[in-house]
């Protein structure tokens, strides 16, 4: 009898506590209805039905609404608005280093002159590298006491942002996940290991955290919050996997269920603690997930990435595939045919809207050698826009582009 009062008592109380609320979810654009939506206080979601109807009760002033597709969108209950009008984005994104992520940086200047000149609409900016240096100082305290800000390259992150926000740029915090030499060294204890215990560090040097463990999870979502807070719209995680080495000791056993589960973990973790900011989640995956059943012995497949993460981003370099890949000698030389035969591979697997593939901009490595131009690289983007994917995100590891390059010839 106690129970069932406590529990009634409980019920009346949430219902005094909570006001629902109620709205539509539409096209900016269209006013159609947007079925799926997400809308979000700090600790629960719900979906908007076919008419774009939602109702969510909350004691918060301030909702988000995701839909995948569209720009974020923050709802101030205050507003008392009925009818939510969501903004189609289509991203087409350059990357922007971390050595080159100051407010000065010359990159910067020639990247946001392309955005003015050309329907570019988004910037990916390093806020943690491979080394696990910040390219701002964070107000997390543990990686502050490892150094992680102090070759920082931006010293003020809110003009930054303020400068994105005034030209309506899309922006994207890159953040490594589990390549980390500063986390790594720091807590040995579960660092990725050598059989004979020793820190195993691959061939550039920087050592790994154990995908397994959670204080490796958490520490890297808490730089994850850092970024949400101060305003990205999208947390992109790279090197969110297992290394491609075997051998190594690792807390668990190297199976694939464990590898995968791991992963999973790790952004149903991130899911749960970014909720309350409304950004999207991407992940960065290997080109050659698009052909894979398997994991790849890294944690990583299209379908177990696709319960967690908003966005897909497989590295579609062409002059990452093998000679004979596509049944060609050199892919480099068939950008086009690697973008889009790779992403129809998977379209049974995820909505296509939720792939955005990584596009190269840098010279073939691999093949003939040859310098990828204008022509290879619009063969990339003409791909995705024939695959009908949700944009492209193009990697210059200098972040250095040509305006010429985004400006088509009926301009």
């Amino acid at each position: 009898m106690f129970f069932k009062i406590f529990i009634f008592t409980t019920i009346l109380f949430q219902t005094l506590l909570f006001s629902s609320y109620t709205a539509y979810v539409v096209d900016k654009s269209s006013f159609i209805p947007i079925e799926d939506s997400t809308i979000s206080n700090s600790y629960v979601s719900v979906a908007s039905d076919k008419n774009g109807k939602f109702s969510i009760g909350t004691n918060e002033s301030i909702l988000h609404v995701k839909a995948y597709g569209y720009r974020p969108y923050e709802i101030n209950l205050n507003n008392n608005e009925s009818v939510i009008e969501l903004e189609p984005l289509n991203v087409k994104a350059l990357y922007l280093s971390f050595w080159h992520a100051s407010n000065n940086s010359k990159r910067l200047k020639e990247i946001l002159n392309i955005i003015d000149k050309t329907d570019i609409n988004t910037i990916i900016v390093d806020v943690k590298n491979e080394y696990g240096s910040t390219s701002y100082k964070t107000s997390f305290e543990q990686a502050n006491n490892y150094g992680a800000h102090k070759n920082r390259t931006n010293r003020n992150i809110e003009k930054f942002m303020k400068l994105m926000k005034s030209k309506n740029i899309y922006t994207i915090a890159r953040i490594v996940t589990f390549k980390d030499e500063l986390q790594a060294s720091n807590n040995p204890e579960y660092a990725i290991k050598k059989k004979n215990g020793e820190i195993w560090r691959n061939h550039d040097d920087m050592a790994w955290v154990d995908p397994f463990d959670k204080r490796a999870h958490k520490y890297t979502i808490s730089i994850a919050e850092e970024a949400a807070k101060i305003g990205f719209d999208e947390i992109n995680f790279d090197y969110i996997r297992f290394p491609a080495r075997s051998g190594l000791l690792y807390s668990k056993e190297n199976t694939q269920k464990n590898r995968v589960l791991a992963i999973s973990s790790f952004l149903a973790s991130a899911q749960d603690k970014l909720r309350k900011y409304g950004v999207f989640i991407s992940v960065d995956t290997y080109g050659n997930i698009c052909w894979s059943d398997d994991d790849n012995n890294i944690g990583q497949t299209v379908s177990s990435l696709a319960l967690h993460a908003d966005y897909l981003s497989p590295m579609l370099y062409p002059s990452g595939f093998a000679s004979g890949s596509f049944l060609v000698e050199h892919p480099s030389e068939h950008p086009h045919a690697v973008i889009f035969r790779s992403i129809r591979n998977i379209k049974d697997r995820i909505d296509l809207i939720r792939v955005r593939p990584w596009l190269q901009h840098f010279k073939d490595y691999a093949h003939t050698k040859k310098r990828y131009g204008k022509f290879e690289i619009n063969e990339q983007i003409r791909a995705t826009q024939d695959i009908n994917t949700g944009g492209w995100m193009m990697w210059s590891p200098s972040s250095r582009y040509f305006l010429d390059y985004f400006i088509s010839e009926d301009e």
